[in-house]
């Protein structure tokens, strides 16, 4: 019989603005470093105006069409947002954020993201300055 195992850790991460900066080298890392083998790993995003997704890690068209998409979904500077208390873009980060995802479970087998073979971990940053973000890893295992 296994022991179950718990572990944490916070990714201090920068951003460059608007855009995508890729997890999946971090969050391996740290599986690596901490030795944990087959459980699930959770991330979780303190903040609410960014966001995580799993999406093409192969073709960065893929990432550019997504924020195509969301610009034209949610556009800064709309009149329909009165929060605009950080510029015209602090409303529509927040809308952006509320339509993709603040956490993501993914499993882990032999210490390695169970990822498909296109697939990629994200922050998705929803600001259009470079912003400092913190990404709260937790796993549950063997």
């Amino acid at each position: 019989m296994s022991v179950l195992r718990q572990a944490q850790h916070t990714l201090e991460l920068a951003t460059r603005g608007r855009g995508f900066t890729p997890l999946t080298p971090q969050v391996a890392r740290w599986l690596q470093e901490e030795r944990l083998a087959d459980g699930l790993c959770t991330l979780f995003i303190q903040h609410t105006s960014a966001s995580l997704l799993i999406t093409e890690n192969a073709d960065p068209e893929v990432r550019a069409d997504l924020e195509r998409f969301f610009s034209r979904l949610v556009r800064d500077g709309d009149p329909l947002f009165v929060h605009d208390a950080e510029g015209p873009d602090d409303m529509p980060a927040h809308v952006r954020a509320a339509l993709t995802q603040t956490q993501l479970a993914v499993p882990v087998r032999g210490g390695t993201l169970m990822l498909g073979t296109w697939q990629g971990l994200y922050l998705f940053e929803h600001r259009l300055s470079p912003q400092r973000r913190r990404v709260v890893l937790h796993y549950l295992g063997t």
